[in-house]
């Protein structure tokens, strides 16, 4: 008898959330949800665009090493049309005499597609001395020497809206981030004391 008079009181009363509120609520929430997946998205493409410069910049680091390492010149080639990069060393073939260009894939380096719209979007190397050196220049390819030298390049990686560039100095071979565009990285002599 007390659970039937408490099952009365209860539908009487008018407990419970109606239709409306119900789909005030959802409403609400769905908004939020959309405002944190909008900047959750910018983040993303932000992150996209910083993780390939950074591979950018450990390759060219890990170029001048074994460059150094094994006192023969190592390469950055960059693959304008797929957005990437890789390494290649040439390596002597004893038996045939010849040289051959072997693209570096080992423990710390492997070839780099970049992900999203992350492209190239503007790329600055100085072939000047390295004429002499080489018989023939190749567009697209920073050359690391066996002394630590470089080419001197500077290279803006973006996605139309974030943009990272790399330098390399040519007198040191050290590269460097910064986050912005091309324009705003000097390219020139370098003060070797101010390095250090």
């Amino acid at each position: 008898m007390r659970l039937q008079s408490l099952r009365t009181k209860f539908k009487t009363n008018g407990c419970g959330f109606t239709i409306v509120e119900i789909l005030l609520v959802v409403v609400i929430i769905a908004l939020i949800a959309s405002v944190g997946g909008g900047i959750h998205v910018g983040t993303y493409k932000k992150e996209l665009v910083e993780k390939a410069a950074r591979n950018f910049l450990l390759a060219a680091k890990y170029a001048r090493i074994i460059a150094v390492e094994r006192q023969s010149p190592c390469k950055i080639e960059l693959d304008t049309a797929n957005s990437g990069f890789w390494l290649v060393i040439d390596e002597l073939d004893e038996e045939s005499g010849q040289v051959e260009h072997l693209i570096v894939r080992d423990l710390y380096f492997k070839p780099v597609k970049f992900g999203g719209d992350v492209k190239f979007e503007k790329i600055q190397i100085t072939p000047a001395y390295l004429a002499e050196v080489f018989e023939t220049y190749e567009e697209g390819t920073i050359v690391f020497l066996p002394n630590g030298t470089a080419q001197s390049a500077v290279v803006q990686i973006g996605d139309g809206k974030n943009h990272y560039t790399a330098s390399i100095s040519a007198a040191t071979g050290r590269a460097k981030m910064y986050f912005g565009t091309a324009e705003q990285v000097k390219i020139g002599t370098i003060d070797l004391d101010e390095e250090w």
